[in-house]
C-alpha cells in the first residue's frame, strides 16, 4: 500500500450536477481525465455502488499504455463519489481510495478530491501536475455554455 495522499481543491463555474456527471460518463471521462499528452479509453463502466470500471491512458508520443480500474464504494448524486483505483501494472501494487466531494457555492461548485494510498513509486508532485492538467480540461468541459 502506498503512503502518499493527494489533496486537490478547485471551484468551477458549473453546477454540481454537471461535474458529478463528468465523473461517471465514459465519453466525458476520456475528454477530461487523461492529462496533457495522453489519450484515454474506457473499457467498461458500471456507475453504481458496487459497480466497477476499467480505463487506460496512452502516451501519445510513445504509444505506451497503462490501465487502471476500481470499484464504486459510494455515489451520492451531485454531492460525493468514493471509489477505489488499482493499476494493471504489478510494479504499482495496492489500492488507492478516492473521495470527490461537491458543494454548491455562490459562483458554482467547490470540488475537493482526495487520493489516499498512492503507490510510493509515483512521485506526489507528478500526481499533482497530472491532476492540475486534468482539472483544467474538466473546467473546459463543464463550464462551457453551449446554446441548443
Amino acid at each position: 500500500m502506498g503512503t502518499n495522499t493527494i489533496r486537490l481543491h478547485r471551484v468551477f463555474r458549473a453546477t454540481p450536477e454537471r461535474i458529478y456527471r463528468a465523473f461517471l460518463d465514459a465519453d466525458a471521462m476520456v475528454k477530461w481525465l487523461p492529462p496533457n499528452g495522453f489519450t484515454g479509453k474506457v473499457h467498461h463502466l458500471e456507475p453504481e455502488v458496487g459497480g466497477t470500471f476499467k480505463m487506460s491512458f496512452t502516451n501519445f508520443t510513445t504509444g505506451k499504455s497503462h490501465s487502471f480500474g476500481g470499484r464504486y464504494l459510494e455515489l451520492v448524486p451531485h454531492e460525493r463519489l468514493r471509489y477505489t483505483d488499482t493499476f494493471g501494472d504489478p510494479n504499482l501494487p495496492g489500492e488507492i481510495h478516492v473521495t470527490v466531494t461537491l458543494k454548491q457555492v455562490s459562483c458554482g461548485t467547490e470540488v475537493n478530491i482526495t487520493q489516499e494510498g498512492v503507490p510510493d513509486l509515483i512521485p506526489a508532485e507528478a500526481c499533482y501536475l497530472g491532476w492540475q492538467e486534468s482539472l483544467v480540461l474538466l473546467g473546459k468541459l463543464v463550464e462551457a455554455e453551449i446554446p441548443n
